[in-house]
C-alpha cells in the first residue's frame, strides 16, 4: 500500500506532463503580450521598409519571344532523300535552347547592340530614380552641397566606347555636362579631365592603351553628371546568359520561349529581338553551309554520271543497230524491273556511304549499317544475275544494256534535281527555325510586386518581432519569477512586493524638497506593496523568536533593488502594529533614508560611533508614532573600519534593550564589506531582489559572502514585480555571474525601483 501511495499513478504523471507543456506554451503567449509594443514596433519598421522598397525600387520589366523549330521533310523520290539529314540542321528543342544560350548567339547580340556599355545619370541616392520616373523636365544638379546628382529627365546615349582591357569591368567614367554641347570625361586612371563635344569622336592615349568615346546624346543642365562603364564581352555575355530564361512551350512542341528581365524597356525589347535575329541567322548560315558542301559533292559527281549515261545509251544504240529490237518475255521484263531497282538502291547506298565517310569513320554505327545494306543488295543482284545468265544471249545482253540506260538516267536526273533544290536552299537563305512572336515593349513591371512585398514585409516583420521579443526575454539575465530563487538557490521568499506606481510621485516630492514623511506606508497604506510588506511581519516574528535577537538587517546584492524602500516602509508598518521600532540607516556610504522622513542627514550613526554625539542626541524620536530613526550622519572617511569596530556591537545591544524591533538598512553586499560586518550583529538577514534586475548569480554570491562572515540569510524580499506582466519567466536560468557596481559617495533619492 505504501508503495502505491508514494508512487504517482501513470495517468497522474501524464497529466502533470501535459500541464507542464501547456504552461510552457502559455509562457510564450505571455511573453508576446508583455512585449506587444516591441512586436508592434518591429512589425511597423519592417512594414515601413517594405513599403519604401515597393515604392522606391527600380521597376523590372519582362518580355519574351517565341521561336519555332520546324521539321524538314526530305524528298523521298530521289536518292538524296536519305542524305537530306546530313545538311538538315534541325535538332531537338533542348539542343536548340543550348544554341540560343551560346556565346555565338548572345555574343553576337551584345556586339550588335553594344550591350557592354552602360550609361545612366548619376541619380540622387535612394530616391533619385523614383523622382526621375515622375519628373517632367531636367533637374538642377546637386544635393546637400554635393554637385552632379540629378533627379529629372536627364539622359545620355553612347554611340561608341572603346577602352583598354584593363579598364573593363572597373570603376565607371564620369561625364559632366557643360554648356554648348560640351562635356568633360573623368576617371581615376586619367591624369586630368578630358573635354569632348557631343556627336564628335573623343580619342585619348593613356599608358594602358587608347580611349575612344562618342556621345550621341546628352540631355542635362551644366553640372549634371552621368556614369558610363565599359564591361568586357565575356562578363556581359555571362550576365545575359544568367538572366535569360528559356523553355519549350508544351511537351515536344518544338516551340521555344525566350524571356528576359530588364529595368530598361526599350533595351529589353531590342536585346531580345536581336538574340532572336542572331539565332535565326546562324541557323540559316549553318544550313546554307551544309547545302554548299553537298552541292560541291554533286558538282563533282554530275559529269561522271552524265558520261556514264551517255556511254550506256551509245552501247544500247549500237546493240539495237546490230540486232534490231528485242522483245522480252514476261520473265525478262520482271528481271529487268528488279535489276533496275536493285542497281538504283545499290548506287544510292554507295553514295550515302561516301557522304557518311566525309563526316564519320568506318567504325561508326551508321556507316556499318549502310555496309550491311550494300552487302544485302549485292547478294540479291548476284541471284538475279544467275537467273539472267540462263536466258538467251541476245535477250540477256539487251536486258543488261537497257538496265544500264534506265539506272544511269534515273540517277543523273535525280542528282540534277537535288543540285537545283540545294542551290535554292543556299541562295534563298531558308532555315528550319522561324520567329513566331517578336519581343514587344512591356507596359507593366513584373518586379517588385508591390502588394506582395508589403504583405511579406508585414508577415516577416511580425515574425521578426515575435522572435526578437522571445529572444530578448530568454536572454534577460534578471530574475522574473520569485520561484526561481527558491528552486535554484534554496532561499525562502518571505514576501513578493508588487511594483508601486505611487512611489514615483513620492520620489518627485522628495526631489522637490517636500517636508514631512514621504513613505508609501504613510501616504498610501492601502497600496498592494504595503500589504505585501505586512505579510513579511509574520515571517520575521517567527524567525526572531528562534534567534532571540530583535535586530533585522535588510540589504541587497547591488544598488537599485529598493532595499531602502523596503526598510523604511517595513519599519513604519511594524510601528503601526504597536511595536516600539528603531530604524537605523547603516549605509554610511550613500544612505538617504532621512529624505523620506524629512530629516537632516547630519547627526547620526557615524557621529555616535565616532563619539561626537550620544545616541539620545542623534536619534530622531517619534518620527512616526512608535518609530524612531537614526540617520547616517556625516559620511565618514573609512566606513568599513567603523562598521568593524566593537562600538557598533555595543550600540546595537543597547538599542535591542530599548526597542521591540531594530531595523537596519545597510549597503549592498557586493559593493561593500559593511553589510557583512553589520550582519554579524543581526538576528535576521533579508536580501532584497529586484524583478528583472537582480541576477541569480548576484544573490548566490551575496549568500556566500554573508556565510563567510558567519551569518546565514534568512529570506528574500522580491521587490518591484510588475503585475501587469503576464510572463514571469521560465526556470531555466543558470547561476551565471554577478555584477560589481560602482558605489560613489553621493546622495541619491529613495527608490523602489
Amino acid at each position: 500500500m505504501t508503495s502505491s501511495a508514494s508512487t504517482p499513478a501513470p495517468s497522474a504523471a501524464l497529466a502533470r506532463d501535459d500541464d507542464n507543456d501547456a504552461i510552457h506554451l502559455s509562457e510564450y503567449f505571455d511573453i508576446l503580450l508583455d512585449r506587444k509594443w516591441l512586436v508592434a514596433g518591429v512589425t511597423a519598421v519592417a512594414l515601413v521598409i517594405g513599403t519604401a522598397y515597393a515604392l522606391l525600387a527600380t521597376p523590372i520589366y519582362q518580355s519574351n519571344l517565341l521561336i519555332q523549330v520546324e521539321d524538314s521533310a526530305p524528298d523521298a523520290k530521289n536518292f538524296l532523300g536519305d542524305t537530306a539529314n546530313l545538311f538538315d540542321v534541325k535538332t531537338p528543342a533542348t539542343g536548340e535552347i543550348q544554341i540560343i544560350r551560346s556565346r555565338l548567339v548572345i555574343g553576337g547580340a551584345i556586339e550588335a547592340k553594344q550591350l557592354y556599355i552602360d550609361a545612366q545619370p548619376r541619380y540622387l541616392p535612394f530616391v533619385g530614380e523614383w523622382l526621375s520616373r515622375r519628373a517632367k523636365g531636367l533637374s538642377s544638379p546637386g544635393f546637400l552641397g554635393m554637385g552632379g546628382y540629378v533627379s529629372g529627365t536627364e539622359a545620355v546615349d553612347i554611340a561608341k566606347l572603346d577602352v583598354p582591357s584593363t579598364l573593363e569591368d572597373q570603376k565607371p567614367f564620369t561625364i559632366t555636362a557643360l554648356t554648348g554641347g560640351q562635356y568633360t570625361l573623368t576617371h581615376p586612371d586619367l591624369a586630368e579631365p578630358l573635354t569632348g563635344t557631343v556627336g564628335k569622336v573623343l580619342n585619348q592615349q593613356i599608358p594602358e592603351g587608347a580611349i575612344t568615346l562618342v556621345v550621341s546624346r546628352l540631355n542635362g543642365k551644366p553640372g549634371a553628371e552621368f556614369l558610363v562603364s565599359r564591361a568586357s564581352l565575356l562578363t556581359t555575355t555571362e550576365d545575359i546568359q544568367r538572366r535569360l530564361q528559356l523553355g519549350e512551350q508544351g511537351k515536344q512542341s518544338n516551340v521555344i520561349s525566350v524571356s528576359l528581365e530588364d529595368s530598361d524597356r526599350d533595351r529589353l525589347r531590342s536585346t531580345l529581338n536581336e538574340i532572336g535575329a542572331q539565332y535565326v541567322r546562324q541557323n540559316v548560315e549553318r544550313k546554307a553551309a551544309e547545302a554548299e558542301k553537298t552541292i560541291e559533292f554533286l558538282d563533282r559527281q554530275l559529269p561522271e554520271f552524265k558520261q556514264q549515261l551517255e556511254d550506256s545509251e551509245d552501247a544500247y544504240a549500237r546493240f539495237r543497230n546490230q540486232n534490231g529490237t528485242v522483245a522480252f518475255d514476261e520473265e525478262a521484263k520482271a528481271a529487268l524491273t528488279m535489276s533496275v531497282q536493285l542497281q538504283t538502291k545499290l548506287l544510292e547506298s554507295q553514295q550515302l556511304r561516301r557522304e557518311l565517310l566525309s563526316r564519320f569513320t568506318e567504325s561508326n554505327p551508321k556507316v556499318q549499317m549502310i555496309d550491311g545494306q550494300i552487302a544485302a543488295i549485292r547478294h540479291e543482284i548476284e541471284g538475279l544475275e544467275t537467273r539472267v545468265s540462263a536466258m538467251p544471249a541476245v535477250q540477256r545482253d539487251a536486258l543488261r544494256l537497257e538496265r544500264d540506260v534506265r539506272v544511269n538516267g534515273e540517277l543523273y536526273k535525280s542528282m540534277l534535281n537535288s543540285s537545283l533544290q540545294l542551290r535554292l536552299v543556299k541562295e534563298g537563305k531558308i532555315g528550319n527555325v522561324r520567329l513566331l512572336d517578336t519581343a514587344i515593349e512591356p507596359k507593366k513591371a513584373v518586379k517588385p510586386q508591390k502588394s506582395l512585398v508589403v504583405a511579406l514585409s508585414l508577415v516577416l516583420g511580425l515574425l521578426a518581432g515575435v522572435a526578437f521579443a522571445i529572444l530578448r526575454s530568454k536572454l534577460s539575465s534578471g530574475i522574473q519569477n520569485p520561484q526561481e530563487i527558491e528552486e535554484r538557490l534554496g532561499l525562502n521568499v518571505y514576501s513578493v512586493v508588487p511594483l508601486a506606481l505611487e512611489q514615483e510621485t513620492l520620489l518627485e516630492h522628495i526631489a522637490g524638497g517636500a517636508k514631512g514623511v514621504q513613505l508609501l506606508a504613510v501616504t498610501s497604506p492601502e497600496s498592494l506593496a504595503i500589504e505585501s510588506l505586512r505579510n513579511l511581519r509574520v515571517s520575521l516574528q517567527l524567525t526572531l523568536m528562534e534567534t532571540g535577537n530583535n535586530r533585522v538587517l535588510i540589504t541587497g546584492a547591488t544598488p537599485g533593488v529598493g532595499k531602502s524602500f523596503v526598510s523604511g516602509n517595513f519599519a513604519v508598518i511594524m510601528a503601526q502594529a504597536g511595536k516600539r521600532v528603531l530604524l537605523i540607516d547603516a549605509d554610511l556610504r550613500k544612505g538617504h533614508l532621512q529624505k523620506a522622513f524629512g530629516l537632516p542627514r547630519k547627526g547620526g550613526l557615524a557621529d555616535v560611533l565616532s563619539g561626537e554625539m550620544t545616541p539620545e542626541q542623534a536619534i530622531h524620536a517619534q518620527v512616526v508614532p512608535n518609530l524612531d530613526v537614526l540617520t547616517t550622519g556625516a559620511y565618514p572617511f573609512n566606513p568599513a573600519n567603523m562598521m568593524l569596530s566593537s562600538a557598533l556591537g555595543e550600540l546595537l545591544d543597547a538599542f535591542s534593550e530599548r526597542y521591540d524591533l531594530v531595523v537596519i538598512d545597510s549597503p549592498p553586499v557586493l559593493v561593500a564589506a559593511d553589510a557583512a560586518a553589520v550582519a554579524a550583529h543581526a538576528g535576521a538577514v533579508l536580501l532584497v531582489a529586484r524583478d528583472n534586475l537582480t541576477q541569480l548569480g548576484e544573490l548566490n554570491e551575496s549568500v556566500k559572502r554573508l556565510a563567510h562572515a558567519g551569518q546565514q540569510v534568512n529570506g528574500v524580499v522580491f521587490n518591484g514585480m510588475d503585475l501587469s506582466r503576464r510572463h514571469y519567466g521560465s526556470y531555466g536560468y543558470k547561476y551565471g555571474g554577478y555584477r560589481y557596481t560602482e558605489y560613489k559617495y553621493k546622495e541619491a533619492g529613495l527608490a523602489s525601483e
